[in-house]
């Protein structure tokens, strides 16, 4: 069984600590080494099977014309006052010289040449849109090929010429464009940091003691370490979305310092009976490992729940965090009970400036508070108790909260976060205001229609009229036929921006009513790309698709309760609250990124869509670690009926003995997600301001009201279950202590070895 392998599992480890942690160093070493040397560079190829925007990409691609690789735009304007490039010969002569430089950049296929659309006049550059109508800001646009003949140095050329040449030319020279999107360090190092410190902060206050502070720290690094480099691997053979590594971080650091939180807090009450260390690591890893692997079971079958999008980047990004936790399960019942074996009895007491912080009880009542989880343990009993005597307010109230967090879903709007969202300290930032003001919002934003006439001669000139007709279409680039294959590709300028609805409304009316009425009934084919069609058409897939994930995860969630707990009730209202905190923080998301509510507080500069794959991410991401919670108070509260068949006793027993750990769990979860919301992308700051708020809510209004009032409610009702489904659920399952929770030692193994509890309620 789970518990008596864990046992062992668990001492081993303790026994031989130094064995256990030069394995991981040596595995550690090995993956890093991996990573130097075979590993890949993450991608950005946000589209998915059977979109419209893919097949115009695979068109782009057939036609070789050099607009399927990456891009960069250099957004060049002259200093001075009253300067524009037709009066001012010297800003003109810099705009030669800045071209002739882009140009001889290593790997780039060609420039865009506006200095040479201006002799031949004033008109001629700005239709070819390289020159604004006023004459004051110029564009070189900078082709590149695919991404996969790329790296990072390709950028740091790129962005080091644009810092040599603001120094030497009258010009100010601002850059964008997909290659810094595909090479920019993405946000976390710094973020990580910050995470870490607060983490242990919390642990020092929890434990009083810097040794028992440090392990999970440790555990957590060895873990995130080897599972980044994992990721880096993993992308030499699949196509690794950006935001993985970030995300891996931000999932990785949260659940490994809580998985070892609970697994130290049972080592430390067992130490306080008295035990051996090495038994007592034995003996934790059984006890709180057991829910540790169910709950990290659990984030992991909910995030790779994502695979029902059939969206390949939020498949594989899906697949590249659960490693990442499923590498720190790994760690918490192997290298963990390896620290605590190594650490011995030292981790029985808090350090000297602990026992300062904390109030100690003399006698007997210090020793049941410490092994009850601190000496605050009689104040959540009394809180636990006041609810169980008011259930009813309590449960409407906090229930009604919730809703009310809820209500601004409705007005729940998906895009894609550009670079006009990035704060003005970025270059990206001023390239886009610069374009903007120039050449109108919708030139950052292009929109790319390939079309395949298949003998139609007169289909390419039917579409660049009607297309340029359309009231959302400001231009139309000029339109590159490959000869060998006679695709042609139109770059085309909607007169909205890239995150405005109007512009997703454009490219629905262009495939719906104007590709169609150029066609007709011929051969020929056209769809609409580009990066603002792939993100709308991706946005569209993970809202069609996530009932589906809903549906998927709701029920494996339920069925692994169930097996767990052998009850209805319980996971019916776990899925209930846990839906109740989700909802909650998808609309606080709405209330701070949509309408700017609080958005200075974490450095958001304009109100944004949330970003179309988010949702999907975060319902997948935080039923699994709700489900985290639900299990180890779940868990105890269980332990506690099976010894005392009393439910009311066992809620307040069970949830006062774990309030303690549960909430330093979630203020760790909570201080490092919020790291992250502080970064420059706005998709960290929604991934981080989500994940706190819904691990916030989870572990105070739901864990601490809602579920002990809703379990008073419900009663012994709440461990009810069907004869005939208790028949068919096999037995076993990780919800009671089955190897030492008693104060003389003895095993309670009541549901290991298929008994009921004492006052059992199947069948009734």
């Amino acid at each position: 069984m789970l518990s008596k392998a864990l046992l062992r599992l668990g001492a081993s480890a303790a026994r031989h600590p130094w064995r256990v942690i030069a394995a991981w160093l040596v595995a550690a070493m090995l993956v890093v080494l991996a990573a130097v040397a075979f590993g890949g560079r993450t991608a950005d190829s946000m589209t998915a099977p059977g979109l419209d925007s893919q097949r115009a990409a695979e068109l782009i691609e057939r036609a070789g014309t050099g607009q399927e690789g990456m891009t960069a735009q250099v957004v060049v304007t002259p200093l001075g006052d009253g300067a524009t490039f037709f009066d001012d010969d010297g800003a003109r002569g810099a705009l030669t010289r800045l071209g002739a430089e882009v140009r001889r950049l290593p790997h780039v296929l060609g420039a865009s040449d506006p200095a040479g659309a201006l002799h031949g006049g004033r008109e001629t550059a700005v239709r070819g849109g390289l020159v604004s109508a006023d004459g004051r800001i110029a564009v070189v646009r900078v082709q590149y090929p695919d991404q996969s003949r790329l790296s990072a140095e390709d950028l740091h050329a790129l962005v080091a010429l644009g810092d040599r040449l603001r120094a030497e030319l009258p010009l100010r020279v601002e850059m964008g464009g997909n290659l810094f999107y595909a090479f920019s360090d993405p946000d976390g190092g710094v973020s990580e940091l910050i995470g870490l410190l607060a983490a242990a902060a919390i642990l020092f206050l929890a434990f009083g003691s810097l040794v028992a502070a440090a392990l999970p720290i440790g555990m957590a690094a060895f873990g995130l370490t080897v599972g980044v480099a994992t990721m880096t691997v993993l992308a030499e053979v699949t196509d690794v979305p950006a935001f993985a590594p970030v995300l891996g971080s931000m999932v990785g650091l949260g659940v490994g310092i809580d998985y070892a939180l609970f697994v130290l807090a049972r080592h430390r009450e067992y130490l306080a009976r008295g035990l051996d260390p090495r038994e007592a690591a034995g003996r934790a890893v059984a006890t709180a490992g057991r829910p540790v692997v169910f709950a990290g079971g659990t984030v992991v079958v909910s995030i790779l729940g994502l695979a029902v999008a059939n969206v390949p980047f939020m498949t594989v990004g899906g697949l590249a965090v659960s490693i990442v936790v499923l590498i720190m399960v790994v760690a918490s019942v192997t290298l963990l009970p390896a620290f605590l074996g190594a650490a011995g009895p030292r981790l029985a007491r808090a350090g000297r400036i602990g026992r300062a912080l904390r109030t100690r009880k003399p006698g007997r009542l210090a020793r049941r508070d410490h092994a009850a989880g601190g000496t605050d343990a009689d104040g959540w009993r009394r809180w636990i108790g006041h609810v169980g005597r008011h259930p009813v307010p309590y449960a409407v109230g906090a229930a009604g909260v919730l809703l009310t967090a809820t209500l601004p879903v409705l007005g729940l709007r998906v895009g894609l976060p550009d670079d006009g969202s990035l704060p003005h300290s970025r270059t990206e930032r001023r390239a886009y205001d610069l374009v903007a003001e120039g050449f109108g919002p919708g030139t950052n934003g292009p929109l790319v229609i390939a079309a395949d006439p298949s003998g139609d001669p007169g289909v390419v000139d039917r579409l660049v009229a009607t297309v340029a007709a359309d009231p959302g279409i400001a231009s139309v680039a000029p339109t590159r036929v490959d000869r060998a294959t006679g695709i042609a590709t139109l770059v085309v300028f909607p007169t909205t921006g890239p995150q405005d609805e109007a512009t997703a409304d454009t490219i629905v009316r262009l495939r719906t009513d104007v590709l169609p009425a150029a066609i007709g009934s011929g051969p020929a084919r056209a769809h609409v790309g580009g990066a603002a069609a792939s993100l709308s058409d991706v946005g569209r897939r993970t809202s069609e698709r996530l009932p589906a994930l809903v549906a998927a995860v709701l029920a494996m969630s339920f069925l692994l309760l169930m097996l767990v707990f052998r009850s209805v009730l319980v996971p019916l209202k776990a899925v209930l609250l846990n839906l109740l905190s989700i909802g909650a923080a998808y609309g606080i998301m709405v209330a701070v990124f949509q309408w700017g509510w609080g958005g200075a507080l974490i450095g958001l500069e304009a109100t944004v869509p949330i970003v179309s794959f988010i949702p999907m991410f975060l319902f997948a991401i935080l039923f699994g670690l709700s489900m985290d919670y639900e299990v180890f108070l779940l868990s105890r509260v269980r332990e506690e009926y099976l010894r005392t068949g009393d439910n009311r006793t066992a809620i307040v027993e069970g949830v006062s003995r774990t309030a303690r750990i549960i909430t330093s769990a979630a203020l760790i979860m909570v201080a490092v997600f919020l790291s992250f919301a502080v970064a420059e992308d706005p998709s960290t700051k929604m991934f981080g301001l989500g994940l706190a708020t819904a691990i916030l809510i989870d572990a105070t209004v739901v864990r601490m009201v809602l579920v002990p009032a809703t379990m008073t409610l419900l009663g012994r009702t709440n461990w009810w279950l069907p004869k005939w489904l208790d028949r068919l659920l096999p037995r076993g399952p990780v919800g009671t202590d089955d190897t030492d929770d008693t104060d003389d030692g003895a095993d309670t193994d009541a549901e290991s070895t298929g008994e009921a509890p004492r006052t059992p309620l199947v069948g009734r």
